[in-house]
């Protein structure tokens, strides 16, 4: 079953009208600073630099309130355990600056990290009379950070701190907070083409996503970034994948991001078609050169590692050979890092700005963008 709701089905002035504003002044209570302090519990993003004590001692600048699960039938938190939106968004600008970019945690030590703290924001948002545009403001600064956080996890995921079924499930509890938030107000939100057609591109070949975007005001899906998302969908559904990747090599990089998720299987299907296609009893050669640019691989070795999974044998280190009988498909696809389609994109900008950043900044094509 889904996880609690996390934005109430009340209309904005009603919501208002009973539900307080949180008044807390930080990233997390000093009573629950307190409370983990004493009990062990903080994570070591949270210690204050050099502290050797015994428990250590909690850095209020680091510190970042954890998420408990509502208890049935528990007072709701007083307003002093509740951050306000202002403090919310600055929470979630903390994270993506100063965590999601450490360079000494892993990728899922991150993820885990960060995908908790943004899930105590969403609740705290919840309990509290929050405007519609406050709150779309927080929920799409806090889905960026979650979406950029999941697509930087590797392979090897599953067995580390971070719970990949888990993540997805919270991108799509944050993607169902978010356009309950567009539906009960009339904004403005000016960022909400860009996060609906990353919920497009996150759920990539959904009957029911595609459904519910078609269902927005022509107003919407007439902006760039919902227009471009519907492309990207339209080509995975044809199976194009010509199309398919030269769209992904040139969309932003938190659309990157979001879908991410997707690419191992595109190629995969694009690869059982080239085999259906070519492959001859003596076998048919391609060069792995061909392969790199029509997938957007990051290079021959990804290449080859890609045609070993399926079954294709190599001739030499630059052609992959199509036998008949040979495509084989087990397991998930290969994850593939994705730097061309992912990782490059950034260029240049933290994490921070990608995700505080405008709307119309989103939409541009920086890598053709004048000087």
């Amino acid at each position: 079953p889904p996880a609690l709701s996390l934005c109430f089905p009340l209309s904005a002035p009603m919501a208002a009208c009973q539900l307080p504003v949180g008044t807390c002044p930080d990233m997390c209570p000093a009573a629950e600073r307190a409370e983990r302090e004493k009990e062990g519990r903080l994570h070591r993003f949270e210690v204050a630099p050099g502290c050797s004590g015994d428990p250590p001692r909690a850095d209020p600048q680091r510190a970042v309130k954890e998420y408990k699960r509502p208890a049935a039938g528990k007072a709701r938190p007083p307003p002093s355990q509740l951050r306000p939106p202002s403090v919310l968004l600055a929470t979630v600008r903390y994270l993506a600056g100063e965590v999601a970019e450490r360079a000494d945690a892993s990728c899922a030590e991150v993820a885990s990290f960060v995908a908790d703290r943004l899930r105590a924001v969403r609740l705290d948002l919840a309990l509290q009379g929050a405007g519609d545009a406050e709150a779309a403001a927080v929920l799409e600064a806090a889905l960026a950070v979650l979406l950029a956080v999941v697509a930087r996890l590797g392979p090897d995921a599953a067995r580390g701190p971070a719970d990949p079924v888990l993540l997805q499930a919270q991108v799509q509890e944050c993607f169902g907070s978010l356009r309950r938030c567009y539906a009960q107000g009339a904004g403005p939100h000016p960022r909400q083409a860009a996060f609906q057609g990353l919920f497009l591109l996150y759920n990539l070949g959904s009957v029911e996503a595609l459904h519910e975007v078609l269902q927005l005001p022509d107003a919407l899906r007439s902006c760039p970034a919902l227009r471009r998302a519907l492309a990207v969908d339209s080509a995975f559904r044809e199976g194009n994948a010509a199309r398919l990747f030269r769209l992904l090599r040139i969309l932003p990089y938190l659309q990157s991001c979001a879908v991410r998720c997707h690419v191992g299987r595109a190629r995969r299907g694009a690869l059982a078609r080239l085999a259906r296609a070519l492959s001859t009893p003596k076998g048919q050669t391609l060069p792995l050169g061909f392969m790199v640019h029509l997938l957007a691989l990051d290079g021959p070795e990804e290449a080859r590692d890609l045609c070993q999974a399926h079954g294709l044998p190599l001739d030499g280190q630059e052609r992959v050979v199509f036998l008949r009988g040979r495509y084989t498909e087990e397991g998930l696809p290969p994850a593939g890092t994705c730097k061309v389609l992912v990782g490059s994109k950034l260029a240049g900008r933290t994490l921070e700005e990608v995700v505080m950043a405008e709307e119309e900044d989103e939409g541009v094509d920086r890598s053709k963008s004048p000087a």
